[in-house]
């Protein structure tokens, strides 16, 4: 979906669909027709743009084979989908019974991170639309924290400036800009906004930014005014922006509300979990981990790292923080000027919500992405951005 900023510029909205993961192309083919295109069809649209996540075999049989390549963006095109930036924060296993801390490996130390993310910055370039020259890509924040030193953190930043030379290369050649934007996420090296900068700054390349994802940022109780301000005085780009909500408990010491977080708490991902305390945050990895015994004091309201989805606030005692995407998103595009021209929905936790709220079946799974995509939309044009066909 495309929306023309009040400044002229456009402002992309794509849904992901890491929410239905596949590792080889003709997973992904299959995607765009059982998913995607239903999508479009149900918003009664002549095109929708998608975030496409590609997992690694995808991905290098897409950037080694020119005619798979032009075999995926002919489907693109025949099935009324766009395509501008790219979710590479996964790199295989998206669909597993358990992902847990395994969606973090490998990471930015590890030379093959740097190999696949080149791989889907050149299969971006060929899969953007004729009438766009930017695109995105999302990664990992660096790492996860433990078991990353020093070392590891020189050999990450040195990855990242090879690819952002790989960036400029790739612009020379097709005339395509491709940028990568790390996603701070609670519990990496990144877990904060504030956290990116040391690290990007050291790295020094243009080209490679961060992604602001507001379930992320909620989760971590930042404030988005004086995030968004902090990258913005460190010269540090919004590359991306994730629209995602968070879940949140009011009064975790209540039996009640405990009962409902443990409906959420699952075996697939892992949803780590918040507070604020007079001595700064505090959390664990997972809401399981939370839920059990003291770890984390429960005298101040609790989030959990479960992206709900934006358009359905689960049942009382517990809500989203979509209060906290709103007032992101006035930021991010309702200036003068957007931060930012890519949106990107992201829900991947469908099937991982309780069983009463998973959808059943496609048709189910497909108004359920439309309807959250309709609340995007609302958001934006109540910011004064125009929808386009």
């Amino acid at each position: 979906m495309r929306f023309k900023h009040p400044d002229g510029s456009i402002v992309h909205l794509a849904y992901c669909t890491n929410v239905h993961p596949a590792e080889t192309l003709d997973g992904v083919l299959a995607q765009l027709r059982d998913h995607c295109e239903p999508v479009r069809r149900r918003l009664g649209r002549d095109r929708l743009g998608i975030g496409l996540w590609l997992a690694r075999d995808a991905a290098r049989t897409l950037a080694a084979d020119p005619a798979a390549l032009r075999t995926l963006r002919a489907a693109l095109d025949r099935r009324g989908l766009e395509v501008v930036t790219l979710n590479g924060f996964p790199y295989q296993g998206f669909g597993a019974g358990e992902v847990k801390y395994r969606v973090y490996r490998p990471d930015w130390a590890d030379p093959e991170r740097l190999e696949h993310t080149t791989s889907l910055a050149r299969v971006l370039a060929g899969l953007l639309p004729d009438d766009v020259s930017d695109g995105t890509v999302s990664t990992l924040p660096l790492a996860w924290r433990t078991a990353y030193d020093d070392d590891r953190a020189r050999t990450a930043h040195a990855a990242l400036r090879t690819l952002g030379e790989r960036l400029d290369a790739l612009q020379d050649l097709t005339g395509r800009s491709v940028r990568i934007a790390l996603e701070p996420e609670p519990g990496c090296v990144v877990e904060t906004t504030g956290d990116a900068v040391a690290p990007l700054t050291a790295i020094g390349h243009d080209r490679i930014g961060v992604c602001v994802d507001t379930c992320h940022l909620a989760t971590s109780f930042e404030d988005p005014d004086a995030a968004l301000d902090t990258l913005t005085d460190a010269g540090i780009p919004v590359v991306k922006a994730q629209l995602s909500a968070a879940l949140h408990a009011e009064h975790p010491d209540r039996p009640e509300v405990r009962a409902a977080l443990a409906a959420f708490d699952e075996p697939r991902f892992l949803h780590q979990t918040r507070t604020l305390t007079p001595d700064g945050l505090a959390g664990t990895d997972d809401l399981g981990q939370a839920l059990a015994g003291t770890r984390l004091p429960d005298t101040a309201p609790w989030r959990a790292h479960f992206h709900v989805p934006l358009h359905a606030d689960p049942a009382q005692p517990l809500t989203s923080t979509l209060p906290v995407l709103r007032a992101a998103l006035t930021r991010l595009v309702g200036g003068e000027h957007p931060l930012t021209h890519h949106l990107e929905v992201e829900t991947y936790t469908w099937q991982a919500l309780p069983p009463a709220l998973r959808p059943r079946g496609r048709t189910q799974l497909t108004e359920g992405i439309a309807a959250e995509l309709i609340l995007a939309r609302d958001l934006l044009t109540g910011l004064g951005l125009k929808e386009l066909p």
